[in-house]
């Protein structure tokens, strides 16, 4: 049983990423619908990328690549599913103490060692982050480099491109797996993937098909059991040959989530209680993603925060600003096998 959603925030309290959408802007998408295809065609697209031969004059040396057990993502684009589950606003500490307590058994069950990595956000807020992201930069390890990264695209002088970097030639990563083939959607959360206004049009537009509905927004309480419900549907839509790049931004983490701690009410706010009362709900359904994921073959998941958020912390309150509440971040990596 939900506890009712709450009233709408008055509009002074509304920030660019977290509540409310906007007006339709001309050339947006109305919540629920897919965007055009402007990243290729909705039918089987070209072989699995070829990756290019790496040197200093091209995408930086290679010869230093520390010994890993990575997986060599030109073998995985192309062959396996793809989800990427950004937890927004999701604090590193919070996180770790609630996987080390056994309060998030769905996540832990993946997570190597049953912990999460430490990482470093590569922006303090939704936007800023996730355009990073998209362009291949994913959260940092906290510990001191080099890191290779698991994507990126083409450009002369990188120091984190490595043998088994996924190398794409677009302008972003969304757009290099629709060139290698992958259907791509977008399941948004946050204001800033409502496709509604222009800037709320931005990232989403990154996609082929974009998916919003209020019900999935910050100030909905069942917002991840609505986007688990449309990726099933996304799923089975799906020819079975067609591989599939799966974009969700979670909103449950952000604010307001007082409403998903029991007895907690408007007034008493939000704190890092609700916060972890948030993240053990999204744990509650995130199997059902999980096994969406895997039902057609292996999927490649990544699931980690944008960013953290401060709740009183040395005086902060919010995001958007450079505190270690808000740059330290969660992450993982891991295959999901296909259902039997």
């Amino acid at each position: 049983m939900h506890p009712p959603d709450p009233a709408p925030l008055p509009d002074d309290a509304r920030e660019p990423d977290t509540y409310g959408p906007g007006t339709h802007g001309p050339g947006t998408y109305g919540p629920g619908t897919a965007g055009p295809d402007t990243r290729g065609p909705s039918t089987p697209g070209p072989a699995p990328h070829e990756p290019a031969p790496h040197g200093p004059d091209t995408d930086g040396p290679d010869t230093n690549e520390p010994d890993t057990d990575e997986p060599d993502m030109n073998e995985v684009v192309g062959r396996d599913d793809l989800l990427l589950l950004t937890l927004d606003t999701l604090r590193h500490d919070v996180a770790a103490e609630l996987a080390a307590a056994g309060r998030l058994p769905n996540l832990a069950r993946h997570l190597p060692g049953g912990a999460w990595e430490k990482r470093h956000a590569p922006g303090s807020f939704t936007y800023a982050s996730h355009q990073a992201i998209f362009a291949g930069f994913l959260p940092t390890p906290a510990a001191p480099g080099p890191h290779p990264r698991l994507f990126a695209a083409r450009f002369a002088g990188s120091e984190t491109t490595a043998r088994r970097t996924y190398v794409f030639d677009t302008p972003d990563l969304v757009s290099g797996l629709a060139a290698a083939g992958y259907r791509t959607v977008c399941v948004g959360g946050v204001g800033f993937f409502t496709n509604r206004g222009a800037l709320g049009g931005v990232l989403p537009g990154l996609f082929q098909e974009s998916h919003w509905e209020p019900e999935f927004g910050v100030a909905s309480p069942v917002s991840f059991e609505a986007q688990v419900e449309r990726v099933e549907r996304i799923v089975a839509g799906l020819p079975r040959q067609r591989r599939l790049f799966l974009f969700v931004n979670v909103s449950a983490l952000h604010q307001p989530n007082w409403f998903h701690l029991p007895g907690a009410s408007r007034e008493d706010g939000d704190s890092r209680a609700t916060h972890a009362a948030a993240l053990e709900y999204v744990d509650r359904h995130v199997g059902r993603l999980f096994a969406a994921m895997s039902s057609r073959r292996r999927c490649f998941a990544i699931v980690c925060s944008d960013h953290g958020t401060a709740y009183g912390d040395d005086g902060y309150t919010g995001h958007r600003l450079g505190h270690e509440a808000v740059w330290t971040v969660p992450y993982a990596h891991f295959f999901l096998e296909p259902s039997a």
